[in-house]
């Protein structure tokens, strides 16, 4: 049996193969999920790496043990899963560790309808089931069946997004041998798009670069592709390709808070007067162009527990992320970066200028993305900060996740925020232009990286 308490995370199961994470513990979890959820039936999906297929083949083992059906969609991104489960109205399970190195793996769970499964709603109840041995189940053994669902992953996608009437477009795009190299032909194919594909070969060693694309040295082959052929934008997808970051013609990167803001319009266009979600380090012009085009902007904590949690309770019609992470009501309140990607193709499309001009509108602050120091002691280093600032003022001060200083007469805010997996603290500051935010930045730093 792996390790349990290193693999069950807050959101997910991820560990190194076979050390932490081996197939009679996926077995175990096969079975533990069904009993959790009562499931007769459940849908996997799996990526590209080497232990996927047999970490898939084991988990199908313990669900059909416990009687259960399962429906094996084969190679698929995590929003294709999303989309069998909601389509199919199953549990799912998908096997993948998304951007992390080749050794390690882990799976995603989902109720039916891709509602999440994390630690809060069901995980937990999984490893302890796990840990103490899953009871036999009494009564005949599930069967297991193939279905490819790729197809129709990609059809209904184009349902949600009107690409009827875009010009052609010339579009390069990073998959990172990962599984944007499998679902990108598909969703693109009939679409006026002359497709310049990187690294589509899947390879779940990453050869080319890691699949992380929040790493801007992971985007430099996509930059250079685009200015190369003289594209009109460039797509980067992480290895299980629910992420997705945009280039654009220039070969600069896109804040994804730009691409947050230019989807919330959007859906506010077919939607008016809806709420949309963004976590509390996407930039501010996020709600204040959320509330100009009429909707209402809810803030979140990081994390797409938190995200899809406040989209179910205010029934928000989209939701975004720093990292990356796009969720729609309209995709059962599930994140796809293939949707988001769709929805930038059909608002270039639809206009005839550059990529850079359109979203020139999107874009109103200067940005230190995100600055990890390592500490050894978290709380003290977030409490002198606090300190530091506390008594200036005009400053306000929120913990609704780590610490958010803002100054709204001298136009900067940032948020400290410890991570749960190691001694790091992440900071993340915004100013009205590139000098403020030198400045907010290295003044921070200096309290936090104090000896």
């Amino acid at each position: 049996m792996g390790d349990l308490a290193k693999i069950f995370k807050a959101y997910d199961i991820r560990g190194v193969v076979p050390d932490e994470l081996d197939a009679e513990t996926a077995e175990a979890i096969g079975a533990a999920f069904v009993r959790v959820t009562s499931a007769a039936a459940v849908v996997t999906a799996h990526d590209m790496r080497a232990s996927s297929v047999p970490l898939a083949e084991a988990f199908a083992r313990g669900a059909t043990s416990q009687g259960a059906d399962v429906v094996e969609a084969g190679l698929g991104s995590t929003d294709l899963l999303y989309y069998a489960s909601g389509s199919l109205e199953l549990p799912g399970a998908m096997f993948t560790a998304s951007h992390n190195p080749a050794r390690y793996n882990g799976l995603k769970l989902c109720r039916s309808g891709a509602r999440p499964v994390g630690r809060d709603t069901g995980l937990t109840e999984i490893r302890e089931l796990v840990e103490k041995g899953v009871p036999a189940h009494d009564g005949p053994a599930g069967s297991v069946t193939r279905r490819d669902l790729l197809q129709g992953y990609a059809d209904h996608l184009k349902t949600l997004v009107d690409l009827s009437a875009i010009r052609p477009l010339k579009v390069v795009v990073d998959a990172g041998n990962g599984m944007g190299g499998h679902t990108v032909p598909s969703v693109f194919a009939g679409l006026p798009i002359d497709l310049v594909p990187l690294y589509f070969e899947l390879d779940g060693t990453f050869p080319n670069h890691e699949a992380n694309p929040i790493e801007p040295e992971n985007l430099r082959d996509l930059q250079a592709k685009v200015r190369e052929t003289g594209a009109d934008l460039g797509l980067a997808f992480d290895g299980d390709a629910d992420r997705c970051f945009v280039v654009d013609e220039r070969g600069e990167i896109v804040s994804p808070s730009a691409i947050t803001a230019l989807v919330a319009t959007r859906e506010l266009a077919k939607h008016p007067g809806s709420s949309i979600v963004h976590n509390l380090i996407t930039s501010k012009a996020v709600p204040e162009i959320v509330a100009e085009s009429g909707g209402t902007p809810v803030r979140t904590r990081v994390g797409h527990s938190f995200i899809k949690q406040t989209m179910a309770e205010t029934g928000a019609v989209f939701g975004g992320e720093h990292s990356a992470h796009f969720y729609f009501r309209d995709f059962w309140f599930a994140d796809s970066g293939m949707l988001a990607a769709l929805h930038v193709l059909a608002a270039l499309g639809g206009q005839d200028g550059p990529l850079s001009e359109l979203l020139g509108e999107y874009t109103r602050y200067a940005a230190s993305g995100e600055i990890n120091s390592e500490v050894s002691d978290q709380a003290a280093a977030t409490g002198r900060v606090r300190a530091a600032f506390a008594a200036r003022p005009g400053v306000t001060i929120d913990e609704l996740d780590g610490l958010t200083v803002a100054d709204e007469s001298a136009g900067w805010w940032f948020n400290l925020r410890p991570s749960n997996t190691e001694p790091l603290l992440r900071l993340n500051a915004e100013a009205a232009d590139d000098r403020a935010v030198t400045a907010i930045r290295d003044e921070v730093l200096a309290i936090v990286r104090e000896k």
